[in-house]
């Protein structure tokens, strides 16, 4: 009992988890699809962005045609951790930005934005790119 309550003193508390609420900031991008993702990851490097011990923010844009395929996306990244937020419900085709925390290696923001140029072609719309945003 004593052992319990010293080692419970003595774990870090966990990092909490980041989330797009407004107040990160943009420190990368990839709008380019010709542009290699370990390219971003590289100049993020070569700024001082302490790629390694993170966390970071990727966000995508998608553009979807309407609500319900906004919906959908809803429904198919939940699950996973995404967060769906649409920029201007008013405007057609949607930007939607999509956003989770993520690991920055070279391959992770490839692997996520080969993910959702396939969901926004399967719903009808197109993945512009994405932003990598981390505490300022």
């Amino acid at each position: 009992m004593i052992l319990e309550r010293f080692l419970r003193r003595r774990r870090p508390e966990p990092e909490p988890v980041l989330v797009d609420d407004g107040t990160l900031t943009v420190v990368g991008s990839c709008f380019d699809p010709a542009r290699a993702d370990s390219a971003v990851v590289a100049e993020l490097r070569a700024a001082g962005v302490a790629v390694e011990t993170g966390p970071f923010v990727m966000r995508h844009v998608l553009t979807l045609p309407d609500d319900a395929a906004v919906a959908e996306a809803v429904r198919i990244l939940a699950p996973d951790g995404w967060a769906v937020d649409v920029v201007d419900p008013t405007e057609r085709p949607l930007r939607v930005r999509i956003a989770r925390q993520q690991v920055l290696t070279g391959l992770e923001p490839a692997r996520e934005r080969t993910r959702m140029a396939g969901l926004a072609q399967r719903l009808g719309g197109d993945a512009a790119g994405y932003e990598v945003l981390a505490r300022g």
